[in-house]
């Protein structure tokens, strides 16, 4: 924890502190659900570009990761 205090001085500002403090978060869940953490957001961040419906947002979850359920349009 106190390594993260230490990171998050360097982010410039309030908010760019939370978004990493966000993104640190989504890593160490990935790793918690045995998910790669970039294959995960590549295949997360892929199927936001290709307009992945909200409908099945729970699909994009790291402990729901599949990703060639995610990959498809």
């Amino acid at each position: 924890m106190a390594l993260n205090r230490k990171n998050a001085l360097f982010a410039g500002h309030d908010v760019g502190a939370e978004n990493w403090a966000t993104i640190a978060s989504l890593i160490e869940t990935c790793k918690l659900n045995a998910v790669d953490p970039f294959t995960y957001l590549t295949a997360t961040l892929t199927a936001i570009v290709n307009r992945h419906t909200q409908s099945r947002i729970n699909e994009l979850l790291p402990w729901n990761h599949r990703p060639q359920a995610i990959a498809r349009p």
